[in-house]
Formats: structure tokens, sequence, C-alpha cells
């Protein structure tokens, strides 16, 4: 089992802070220092260095603050010859024979660079937002229903479905897609298990420290046993990689020097909303204090005290970087889906340093590919 590493395509914004990125749009009138819009040329940027790299594929987030990830993807879809997407989406938005239909057009018309990322959602006042009032558990129970319908169409034989939110008669695509896409899929609870267990290709989790994340794998690989299902793993994780780890641990500690005590205290109030049982583990790992945020060798909670979703970054010289990922690796993570602020340098930094060093212990194949050209950010 190689490694397998994706990216971020930062559609909300990007900068050099962890400071809200998404000040400068509907809450802000003027320009905020050192944050890029997500605009089409930026995002191209990033996709072509992630693919010039050697990374598989790219995350685009999917909410309120971003861009639609299904149109922004096919756009850089148009910039990228190789590089995949994992398209970030909330089930019960859309009908799932729709949806089903979209992957399906979607994988065509890239010829098979389509993953998909299912995000239930953790916070009630995000999908109010969206017009959907069910609570955290019904919406992974739609979820369920929403996968098993989706799997049903993409049989291209007419499929009927009976559950308590769909009622489908006679679904299907008239082409399936070829090959199907990969489904990712993430949630702690009690109610996400289950699902996972059902119909997730790639189980996909925070970056808690390795025993925590064990204790995961083990819950939902008994899980997909019971089902009869074998189920791969991947960690969802920023990284702050440098020539030295005083460099690295510097580049953390001055990401810290944007925050003061109002911004992290309102951030966590905020967090501490979300109904979404991994949002709370990332909470938990430091408490809304900057005293102890180094929770595991090279694991680094600082992320989290103002931004949502993942929370922990790898941060240390190329080559702890590396150890930390070969430690996940060894609990039987597969794919590591990273980022860092912002995206493009960091890619460089990760792909020109940490690959190199995977490829020497024979965890990864090849890395950053010749002859693309080096894309410089236009500072904005």
């Amino acid at each position: 089992m190689t490694v397998r590493l994706h990216w971020f395509l930062p559609t909300g914004g990007d900068g050099r802070t962890l400071v809200d990125r998404h000040a400068y749009g509907a809450h802000h009138t003027g320009q905020v220092p050192g944050v890029r819009p997500p605009d089409l040329e930026y995002l191209t940027q990033i996709a072509k260095a992630a693919e010039h790299l050697g990374f598989e594929a790219v995350l685009t987030p999917t909410g309120t603050w971003c861009e639609d990830a299904w149109l922004t993807t096919m756009a850089l879809a148009q910039h990228t010859e190789r590089l995949k997407f994992l398209v970030a989406f909330r089930p019960g938005l859309i009908s799932p024979t729709l949806a089903a239909q979209m992957a399906s057009t979607y994988q065509r018309l890239t010829r098979g660079r389509l993953l998909l990322n299912v995000v239930t959602g953790g916070d009630s006042a995000e999908q109010r937002r969206f017009g959907d009032r069910l609570d955290h558990d019904r919406r992974y129970a739609r979820t369920d229903e929403f996968l098993s319908v989706v799997r049903g169409v993409w049989r291209g034989q007419p499929y009927d479905f009976e559950g308590t939110h769909y009622q489908v008669e006679g679904g299907l695509t008239a082409l399936p897609p070829d090959p199907l896409p990969q489904v990712f899929f993430g949630g702690s609870s009690p109610a996400a298990g289950p699902v996972a267990a059902r119909h997730a290709d790639v189980y996909l989790t925070w970056g808690e420290p390795p025993a925590q994340v064990k204790e995961k794998i083990d819950w939902i690989r008994s899980l997909a046993e019971r089902e009869g299902r074998q189920v791969r793993f991947g960690i969802r994780v920023h990284t702050i990689s440098r020539d030295s780890s005083a460099e690295a641990w510097a580049t953390a500690n001055r990401l810290l020097d944007d925050l003061d005590a109002d911004t992290i205290t309102a951030a966590q109030t905020a967090l501490g909303r979300s109904e979404s049982v991994g949002q709370q583990r990332m909470l938990a790992l430091h408490g809304g204090s900057r005293a102890e945020l180094e929770i595991h060798p090279n694991l680094w909670a600082g992320v989290g005290l103002v931004r949502g979703g993942a929370g922990t970054a790898l941060v240390g010289s190329h080559a702890e970087v590396a150890d930390l990922i070969e430690e996940y690796h060894a609990l039987g993570v597969e794919h590591f889906v990273l980022s860092g602020y912002p995206h493009l340098e960091e890619a460089y930094w990760f792909g020109e340093g940490v690959i190199p060093e995977l490829a020497a212990r024979g965890l990864v194949e090849g890395g950053a590919r010749a002859g693309a050209p080096i894309l410089v950010a236009g500072g904005r």
C-alpha cells in the first residue's frame, strides 16, 4: 500500500494568515493584507502546481463561504491534464439521481478524473442556509439513502428505491460513469459510522494524534466487516514543512502572531456550537489555549484555534513530516489530503521537500514531474 497524496483548493480565498480569509467578501469592503481572492487565475496556479509536483488530486470544499465545487473544478479541468478533483458536496440538497447523472457526465468529460467527498453537514445553521432543516442524525440517515440511490442508479438499469427520505422509480444513468468515482466519507458520530461502513470507499478523518486515528480505523474497519466490505482510510491535515525543524516551527509561530485573544475566543465560541462530533474532537485537542499546541511529536493544533474542520498541521523538517506520515501509514492510512497557508507556496515546500523523502522510503512513486512551469503567486 503506497501513500496517495492530495492537495487542497482554497475556493473560499487564500492567504498568509489563519484569520478569516472571507473577510474581504460580504463582511468587508476594503482590501485585506495577505488575502488572495479565489479567482480562476489563482486557483489554476495551485492546480497546475499540484499536478506538476505529483499530487493525485485536489480537494475542493463545499459550503456558504466558498465557490461551488462542481463548477470550479470543471473549469480547472480544462487547464490540467492528469489531476483528479475530489469534489465535496452535500447530500440532500439535490436529487440523488441527478447527482449520479452529474457525476457520470463529469467523469466522461474529464476522462475519469472525478472523486467524490460526501459531506453530510455538522452545523444546522449552515444547513438551514440551503433550506435543510433535518437534525444531525437524520441527516446521516438521509445520506445513507442518498448513497444507496446513487450506487443503484449507477448500475445502468432502472432502479427503484423506497425509503423515508427518497422514493425513486426507475432511476438510472443511461451511461454509467467509467470508472465509478471513489466515495470519500467522514464522520465521527455513532450515526456516521454505519453509513461509512456501507458506502465509503475511503473513510476520511481529520488529523488527530495517531492513537486516536487508530481507534477510528479499528471502529470503521469492524463495522465494514459486518457489512462484508473493506474500506480504505485517509487523513485530512495541514502541513508546514521546511528545510529545518526550526524554520518550520518559526512559520507556525508566525501564523499565531495574527491571532489575538478576542479572535480566538470568538472562533472557539462559534465552533463550539457545531453538532459535528469530529469538530468537537478537534476543539478538545487544544481547549482553546495556545499553551500546549504540539499534541504529538510534530503534530500542531494551532490551526484549530480559529479555523473549523481540519485543525492540525504536520510541522517540522521534511524528514520529520515524512516520519509522521509514515507513522500514520503504518496504521493503515493510505490517502493524505493536505493543505497549507498559502496553498501555492506550501504545495511547493511539501512537493519539493517531503515527496522526495517519501519516495526514498518507497512510500510514493516518483515526485515532481519535469518540464512543468513554476508559477508564482501574484501577491494579492
